[in-house]
């Protein structure tokens, strides 16, 4: 799970993104609340794993189709 954690923010990079940059162009499904949504559940992953619960595969799967379904809409909406 942390790994999936560490190639999330490796390709998206939250701290980066303000609100004019990803509410100023294109806008199919609203990048600023999946954005806060994924950065949400990652963080809320982070502090479990470290917590020490330890997630299912389908945990991990989980995350991971979200992940990808939001980078594919950021990419869409040329945030990336």
């Amino acid at each position: 799970m942390l790994s999936l954690i560490g190639q999330i923010r490796s390709h998206i990079p939250f701290d980066e993104m303000n609100e004019a940059r990803v509410c100023g162009g294109l806008c199919m499904g609203c990048p600023k609340k999946l954005l806060e949504y994924l950065e949400q559940e990652v963080e809320w992953w982070e502090g479990s794993v470290n917590a020490g619960d330890e997630p299912s595969l389908g945990d991990v799967e989980k995350l991971a189709r979200s992940s990808k379904k939001i980078y594919k809409v950021l990419q869409k909406n040329q945030v990336l």
